[in-house]
């Protein structure tokens, strides 16, 4: 089987859930930015629940801007701020201290466009897990596509409703089982299990 997917920051446990049981990744390129969407931002279990780290982009007066052509707005330390969260969130999960290092990098260089930076997260947490994917990508934008199983609507975090099972998260006590958050949350709790876990799972 052969899937279409956006490239997102961190993606959500979803999108390793459809990947994972997939010959093919083709990674959708050609789509134009949509705001609200986990394009630019991703969800993780904080100290005091589900928290939000956005991207902050440069706006364009173009309403149609290519996804590609996205610039990230670098002026406000957003990197340090998302790393200083993690730490919080997961600093005492079973293997945050495991991947930290791989992962520190990325948060102390500047991308410029928002897409690269996707693709090397995408990167990031295939080294992390183990696991290696076919990979495509699009080279025009297609609305309805009948080759592919489309699944680039799990980048729309508020249209995708997937339930994942249960698994141990730092803040369980307090605040109970968050559902689908980035996959971030799914490694740093489960290490290389989490590819077990991901393919038990359904969409």
């Amino acid at each position: 089987m052969n899937i279409l997917i956006h490239p997102t920051y961190f993606p959500s446990i979803s999108h390793y859930v459809a990947m994972i049981k997939t010959d093919m990744v083709t990674l959708e390129m050609e789509d134009n930015f949509q705001k609200q969407t986990n394009r630019n931002r991703m969800y993780i279990y904080s100290p005091n629940g589900v928290q939000l780290l956005n991207i902050p982009i440069k706006h364009s007066l173009d309403r149609h801007q290519k996804y590609k052509d996205v610039r990230i707005e670098n002026d406000f330390g957003w990197q340090k701020n998302h790393f200083k969260s993690l730490e919080a969130a997961y600093r005492t999960s079973p293997f945050f201290e495991y991947f930290e290092d791989d992962f520190r990098p990325l948060f102390e260089k500047k991308h410029e466009f928002l897409m690269d930076l996707n693709l090397e997260t995408f990167e990031l947490v295939n080294d992390a897990l183990g696991i290696q994917f076919s990979i495509e990508k699009t080279t025009e934008y297609f609305h309805e596509i009948t080759h592919l199983k489309d699944y680039r609507s799990l980048a729309n975090g508020k249209k995708d409703t997937t339930q994942i099972e249960e698994y141990t998260q730092v803040f369980n006590e307090k605040h109970g089982f968050l559902n689908n958050l980035s996959i971030l949350d799914l490694l740093f709790n489960e290490g290389r299990y989490a590819v077990d876990y991901l393919k038990n799972q359904q969409l």
